[in-house]
């Protein structure tokens, strides 16, 4: 099959959607089948490559002309509504790949919807947030779970968030594009059941199924020598955070927990600075020690030497790849009952699963596992375990599936509409 695959990020843009996309790219690749991706430019970045066989194509669009628009340089975002670059842009890239099948990721679709029908393509999304419901993709109203969408209150949230003139905008355009675009979709992939429930698709009548991230089938294994990075480590034991240093990932909760904590072990926060719900990292208790940047092979031997992993989420957080590559070297974790991670982590078998904003309980499962690291092994078995079900292996081949049922529609379609038009 001829696939291509459009994300508004992908590597060398840190990040676990980014990696996912890599990821499955590249196995598709492996099993034989012809895959692009189409993304946004980037300074610095070459606007065509080849990564393991994946034909990567890096568009622009008109609005990243207008670096004013874009609280972050490096991480321009696909708009909430069609870009005329970015539509002429995906129209060569289709011309040039022809593909059976286009799999969106982002908000990248919005600009290639209004192509659909020309392209003659098969169009899947998978839904890694919230953005067909929420504007801001994350559902945090006040820096707390929102509990619902409604007009003046989104207004007010994506006002604060984008601004007073862009906020209105993106949330009408959203609104609009999601509306259409259930028309055009031939099918939804939500990365957790939490997903479709928070995007209000679940029940909404149409072709979903719910298909999690997957992790490589080699995702445990390790280099045996010792990256660089690994220097700024504690020396010993240590908990792991690995992620955005945003609120909504629930660094403040983690922060106040610690500093109660009598028995205390060095916590270590591997991760990136965000401008959405930014927390000031400068001020956490001793104790703490914060490495921005770090490449993912260093990440995957940090894990490794960790005693077990913590992931306090206060948002929805739809199917977090970090907690899969945790379990996959063993560790056990302390996660928020919340969002996809309920599906991850069984609580009390391969970890601890404590309410989101909860600093008393985070505190206690916290000094729970640092007493017993004989039970942080025995989890983090389980959990080894448990993260056969998320390998490529395991989740690839039904994708592969997945395509092939929406061709044979698309196939059966037209043979039925020949047979209409000879009686």
């Amino acid at each position: 099959m001829r696939i291509l695959m459009l994300a508004q990020f992908y590597p060398p843009m840190i990040g676990g959607e980014e990696r996912h996309v890599r990821a499955l790219s590249i196995e598709l690749v492996r099993r034989g089948h012809d895959v692009a991706v189409a993304t946004l430019w980037h300074a610095g970045m070459a606007e065509f490559e080849v990564d393991q066989g994946v034909r990567v194509y890096r568009i622009h669009g008109t609005l990243q002309r207008f670096a004013v628009l874009f609280s972050e340089s490096g991480h321009q975002h696909a708009p909430s509504f069609p870009d005329p670059e970015l539509m002429r842009g995906l129209h060569r890239v289709v011309i040039q790949e022809q593909p059976h099948i286009v799999h969106a990721h982002n908000w990248l679709l919005h600009s290639f919807a209004p192509l659909k029908a020309w392209s003659n393509a098969r169009l899947l999304l998978t839904i890694h947030d919230h953005g067909t419901r929420c504007a801001k993709k994350k559902l945090i109203y006040n820096d707390a779970p929102c509990s619902g969408p409604g007009l003046a209150k989104c207004l007010r949230c994506t006002s604060a968030h984008y601004g007073p003139a862009k906020g209105p905008l993106v949330l009408l355009t959203n609104a609009v594009m999601s509306a259409f675009e259930r028309h055009v979709i031939d099918k939804y992939l939500f990365v957790s059941h939490a997903v479709g429930v928070d995007n209000a698709l679940i029940d909404a009548g149409l072709p979903v199924e719910v298909l999690p991230n997957f992790v490589a089938d080699d995702i445990g294994t390790v280099s045996d020598v010792p990256h660089e990075r690994l220097s700024e480590l504690p020396a010993g034991d240590f908990m792991l955070f690995v992620g955005a240093f945003g609120r909504y990932k629930g660094i403040d909760v983690l922060a106040q927990a610690y500093a109660r904590l009598e028995h205390k072990l060095p916590l270590v926060l591997i991760g990136y600075h965000t401008s959405d719900s930014p927390v000031r990292t400068t001020d956490f208790p001793a104790g703490i020690t914060v490495l921005k940047d770090w490449p993912h092979a260093a990440v995957m031997q940090a894990w490794q030497r960790s005693l077990f992993g913590l992931i306090p989420s206060i948002w929805s957080d739809p199917c977090p790849t970090v907690a899969m590559e945790a379990m996959s070297m063993g560790r056990a974790l302390i996660a928020s009952r919340v969002g996809g991670l309920v599906d991850l982590v069984a609580h009390t078998e391969s970890g601890l699963l404590v309410e989101p904003g909860d600093v008393d309980e985070l505190q206690a499962a916290m000094s729970l596992l640092i007493r017993h690291p004989v039970l942080c092994k025995r989890m983090g078995e389980v959990g080894r375990s448990k993260v056969n079900a998320f390998r490529a292996s395991s989740v690839v081949g039904r994708i592969e599936q997945i395509y092939s049922e929406l061709l044979q529609k698309e196939q059966v379609t037209h043979v039925g509409q020949h047979h209409y038009q000879q009686l």
